[in-house]
């Protein structure tokens, strides 16, 4: 066994790569070019050299403030985009990059002059309320000074106001500017204004109280929406007039209205005037209506011109703050005039990052070279996995759970397996995997276009996994086949069912049952199960079981992974104390139960395993009766219960124990700790780093083993539980898809006698 597993293929692919610890000795003029290419590379990461500075003592700290500076411009410039509803303009387009300092230049005039326009829209649009809501008070606070007796007078009011309405001239005295000079002089007997709807009860309230009554409050709808200009949303207005007496209650209805943030403009009590004004006032609202406009175009247009190129200075500017925050994590030499870095690359990736160290100094135009060189390492290198469009989805699922240390087997590359096929047990229908499959390869074949454009969150996420939606709708074809189910209909697609009715009639099928008369169906379940009354008891008894039995199995794949990563880091312990009673107690219950339902599917049994699995423990000694499958169970059962039972002493308190004593031997009768040698270990590969052995504390290391095999022994019997969700899951869309076919499709086509579950 020894030799056959030495002999087995070196797992390359499928272990996260060597590292090597190297240093890079980059002159000054070629170190941005050189630190972007790597960056572009993508295969180096640079440690922090800088690590006690904070990052205003750092090199490089003003560049940084100026990317974060320009990334704020350029969110602002998004956001007027985005609020002008010109979302449609932002899209990528292929362009050679502009130097920073002209693009830090151009952000600074298109912000200059976008601030600028806002905020002359916003004095105009200010001016533009301001003169509306002075209309609508004219209009509203007019009728109630007009007396009620005079209906004649407020007709007149109302049709002057519509002639008007169209009169563009204004006369050369404005009466407007007049009357809004010396509405604080005039000694009014009323106030007229305008508040927000939602604010005029509560302000009516307050000016009842502070009066003590002393008023009287008239108030009538505004009758036209107007724009907020701090929330730029329509808003609903009240117009009201406040009739009072004496001077003290006029400085009272002032302050209120400011408070309630109420406008109030003068009307004078001459009809004529007022039509005058309101001719003047319509005469200001036009002109402001098209400088408003024009206003809106102009913006729009240098919005549009912004978003052509938004995405691309978006990406120069993340892609060189991300150059100089990695320049800030270099030793600076003023001496050598040159920039000392270090880091973590993989072996089979040096050729690639001396060529682009070549490849930096030469566009720099520089005279010295790049200096790498690989160093040796003591600490423990971090983990790097090679992926590609494939593998890469299945790669942060797994990183999402958890990361491997360095050198240990990699489980996404099993994961591609794996988690496509269980979730086909829980999905099985191969009409619904068609469908499926049809949207992956719709995603695959548009690949090279989508890569390229800015998808929604929902979209980005489908595409990242168009490769594991391939695999999951092909294993879902699959075992839709198994499971005879293409729209929760069968089919006899492998031939004729092994049943048929006990009469020619075939009325008692579903009240009698049905009779075997040929070999069994030649490729997943009988058509024929389909209906009938034992159809339900028969798919859960399959379903289950079949999960029991993937669960188990891939509980032991990933034990049987912990012992190719023990035997690669040659750790004999971990092999002896942890592997071994782990399968041992693993197998000796769930993999007993695995064997139990292939012998009882195999000689067509009626024993009852959950009786059997229960009493092994409550009455291992007690006699099986019809339960019993094979000669020899009962002793077999007593066997694999004593042995679960020893397997977990032998994970918790060997290990431990046999590492305190290796250390004491190791340092017995000295005070100081191992000397580090600076050369490599023969064993080692030359261009790798090495693991780092840290000090050794007793009391640490007990206890993780003994969390670690308490999470063993519970998570053995709490894993294999639920696994029992593909069952759940793979029975509850059957029965979803069934009652959507019966009670939905056949009733819609017309068919009424179709016979229920």
């Amino acid at each position: 066994m020894e030799k056959f597993i030495d002999n087995l293929s070196p797992m390359d692919l499928m272990r996260s790569e060597k590292m090597s610890l190297v240093q890079l000795i980059i002159p000054v003029e070629s170190a941005h070019r050189a630190v972007s290419y790597l960056g572009e590379l993508g295969l180096l990461q640079f440690r922090d050299l800088n690590a006690e500075k904070s990052p205003f003592q750092r090199t490089f700290v003003n560049q940084v403030k100026r990317c974060g500076e320009m990334s704020r411009k350029l969110r602002f410039f998004k956001d007027q985009i985005i609020k002008a509803g010109l979302l449609s303009s932002i899209h990528p387009v292929v362009e050679p990059d502009v130097e920073l300092e002209e693009l830090e230049m151009q952000l600074a005039e298109h912000e200059h002059e976008l601030i600028e326009m806002n905020s002359n829209s916003e004095k105009l649009r200010q001016t533009y309320n301001e003169l509306l809501e002075f209309k609508m008070v004219l209009i509203k606070a007019g009728s109630f000074l007009v007396s009620n007796n005079n209906q004649a007078v407020a007709e007149e009011w109302e049709l002057s106001e519509n002639v008007y309405s169209s009169d563009r001239y204004v006369e050369a005295s404005s009466l407007l500017e007049q009357q809004m000079r010396t509405a604080d002089q005039s000694g009014l007997r009323f106030i007229s204004g305008i508040i927000f709807q939602s604010k005029a009860l509560r302000f009516e309230r307050m000016l009842f109280r502070a009066t003590r009554g002393n008023m009287l409050f008239n108030q009538a709808p505004a009758g036209e929406e107007i724009m907020d200009p701090l929330s730029a949303e329509m808003v609903k207005k009240t117009v009201f007039v406040v009739f009072f007496s004496g001077e003290q209650a006029r400085t009272k209805i002032l302050k209120i209205c400011e408070a309630f943030g109420a406008n109030c403009y003068p009307v004078p009590d001459d009809f004529s005037k007022q039509r005058q004004i309101t001719r003047e006032i319509l005469s200001r609202l036009s002109e402001l209506e098209t400088t408003l406009d024009a206003g809106i175009r102009h913006q729009n247009k240098a919005l549009t011109s912004i978003g052509y190129h938004l995405t691309q200075w978006m990406s120069m500017v993340r892609r060189e703050k991300a150059v100089y925050d990695t320049l800030n994590m270099l030793n600076f030499d003023v001496t050598k005039k040159c920039l000392v870095g270090e880091g973590w690359c993989p072996v089979f990736a040096k050729a690639k990052v001396q060529e682009a160290l070549q490849r930096a100094t030469f566009d720099s135009n520089s005279q010295v070279g790049s200096i790498f060189h690989v160093m040796d390492a003591v600490e423990s290198p971090p983990t790097y996995f090679r992926t590609n469009h494939f593998t890469n989805a299945y790669q942060e699922i797994v990183d999402a759970y958890g990361i491997a240390r360095y050198q240990e087997a990699n489980p996404a590359v099993y994961t591609v397996v794996t988690f496509p096929f269980l979730f086909a047990v829980m999905f099985g229908d191969w009409g619904h995997g068609i469908c499926l499959l049809l949207g992956a390869l719709v995603l695959i074949a548009r690949e090279s276009r989508l890569s390229t454009q800015k998808l929604g969150s929902f979209m980005e996420m489908l595409f990242g996994g168009r490769y594991v939606l391939l695999l999951m709708s092909l294993f879902s074809i699959y075992c839709g086949l198994i499971y005879n189910e293409f729209f929760s209909v069968p089919f006899h697609i492998f031939g004729g069912s092994a049943y048929k009715c006990r009469d020619a009639t075939c009325s008692d099928a579903h009240s009698a049952g049905l009779i075997k008369f040929r070999d069994p169906y030649p490729f997943g379940v009988d058509p024929s199960w389909r209906g009938s009354r034992s159809e339900l008891p028969f798919l859960n008894s399959l379903k289950m079981k079949m999960s029991i039995l993937l669960g188990v199995a891939q509980m032991n794949l990933g034990i049987i992974l912990s012992y190719f990563n023990a035997r690669f880091f040659r750790s004999s312990l971990d092999i002896r104390y942890q592997f071994v009673p782990q399968m041992i107690f693993l197998n000796s219950l769930f993999g007993y139960l695995s064997l139990l339902i292939i012998i009882k599917w195999c000689i067509g049994s009626q024993a009852d395993l959950y009786h059997v699995m229960i009493y092994m423990f409550l009455s291992p000694t007690d006699d099986l009766g019809e339960n019993e499958l094979f000669w020899g169970q009962r002793p077999l059962q007593i066997v694999l219960l004593l042995l679960a039972l020893v397997a977990v002493p032998w994970m918790l308190f060997p290990k431990p124990f046999i590492l305190k004593k290796l250390h004491s031997e190791r340092f017995q009768g000295r005070n100081y700790g191992m000397l580090v040698s600076s050369e490599f270990d023969p064993d080692v590969e030359p261009d790798s780093a090495r693991e780092h052995h840290e000090e050794f504390n007793f009391s640490e290391v007990f206890v993780h083993q003994m969390i670690h095999s308490i999470e063993f022994v519970l998570g053995a019997i709490s894993n294999t539980a639920s696994y029992l969700r593909l069952w759940a899951l793979s029975l509850a869309h059957s029965e979803l898809s069934t009652v959507f076919y019966e009670k939905v499709l056949l009733l819609a086509w017309g068919f009424t006698g179709m016979t229920t579950l």
